[in-house]
Order: C-alpha cells, then structure tokens, then sequence
C-alpha cells in the first residue's frame, strides 16, 4: 500500500536524519520519542478521534496545560495522516519509493504552510513536555492520575505523557534538542520543496544520500 510506503520511508529518512542524536546516550531516548511517538510510521487517526471525543474528560481529569498538549499531538498526527495520504496519492505507482519519486511527490502535494505547521507543533509538544518536567507539582499530578487515567479510557495518552516527562527530564539540555530538530527539519524541506533541485544539505547532512539521491 502506498500509504505504508510514505510513512514507512519517512520514518527511515527521520532515523537518518537524527543517527548521531539516536546513538549519542545523551539524545538517545529524545530521538526515540520523537521518532516513535511523533514521527512514527503508525495510525494514530483513531486513537487521537478517542482523544477529541473526551476532551471534556481530559479536563476533568489533567491539567489545563496538559490538555492544550493533548489537543496539539492530536492535531499533528491528523495533519501528518493528511499530508501523507496526499502523498500517496501523488505516487502513481506501487513500485518502490526512492528519494527522486518521494521529492517529486513532495513538491506535487505542496502545501508549504503546513508543512510548517507540522513542524511547529512537532516542536510545541516537545517544547510543552520540556516545561512540564520542571513543574514537580504537575510531575506528582499526573502520576496520581494513573488509575482514573486506566478507568477512563486514557492509559495510551497517560502513557504518553508519563513518557514524554522521564525523556525530557534526563535531558540536559532540551533547549539544544529542540534547535537541532527545528534547524534540520527546516533545510529538510527547503530543500524537498526546491523546483530547481539546486539547494542541497550542509555536510553534517550527509547520512541522509538516500532520501535525496540523484
């Protein structure tokens, strides 16, 4: 299915992109999160529609700030299924995805605004959980949250979050993190969205041959 195709090359081109952070104990668990749990090649259209429908529960049971996170996750993974399923449909044939055919399909969806708009939500969650690790009382609250979490519905996103808080709080420092993945993801698309295909990555980007071959 072309669908799998995209998300599964995409989820290829993200541990390219971050091998350094992924292998450095010191980024390792960060990378993973984002590129699991962010960047990851699963559907999270229904788990997230669960998400939206009980919002009121959520607040009910989280904190306003964690809700405001919860709303952003769910709408960055239906941008991401969007935008994916566009590009799928842009490829017009099952054979293998390459990085000519991934660019070309990336540059016939187009769509330059939300593309941004995937990025700055991407960087608002990981920004969000980075905050969230300084407030002990909020630390506290949502591991009391546990059981009603499980009750209602809620032990994926419970889990979610409970993740989040333990990768960024082993981070010395998220504020680093999260600039090396602003300033990638950015020239990234730059560079995909190139008409001329004249831009091309700084060295430090040279893991990334594959999804940029000529």
């Amino acid at each position: 299915m072309r669908l799998d195709g995209v998300k599964s090359f995409q989820h290829a081109r993200f541990a390219g992109t971050y091998r350094d952070l992924l292998s450095d104990p010191t980024y390792t668990g960060a990378a993973r999160f984002f590129l699991e749990e962010l960047y990851g090649p699963h559907d999270f259209t229904a788990r997230d529609a669960q998400f939206a429908r009980i919002v009121p529960a959520l607040v009910r049971l989280f904190p306003g700030e964690v809700v405001v996170t919860v709303r952003e996750l769910s709408e960055l993974h239906a941008l991401a299924e969007r935008l994916d399923l566009e590009m799928a449909h842009a490829l017009v044939a099952e054979t293998g995805l390459d990085g000519r055919r991934y660019r070309a399909a990336w540059r016939q969806v187009g769509q330059a605004s939300h593309r941004a708009q995937q990025i700055s939500l991407m960087l608002d969650i990981g920004g969000a959980l980075s905050r969230f690790t300084r407030n002990r009382w909020l630390r506290h609250s949502l591991r009391m949250m546990r059981g009603p979490a499980r009750a209602a519905g809620l032990g994926a996103l419970q889990q979610f979050l409970e993740a989040g808080f333990d990768t960024f709080a082993a981070l010395a420092s998220p504020a680093l993190f999260l600039e090396t993945i602003a300033v990638r993801e950015h020239k990234i698309a730059d560079v995909l969205f190139d008409p001329e295909e004249t831009l091309r990555l700084p060295a430090e980007f040279d893991t990334l041959d594959f999804v940029f071959d000529a």
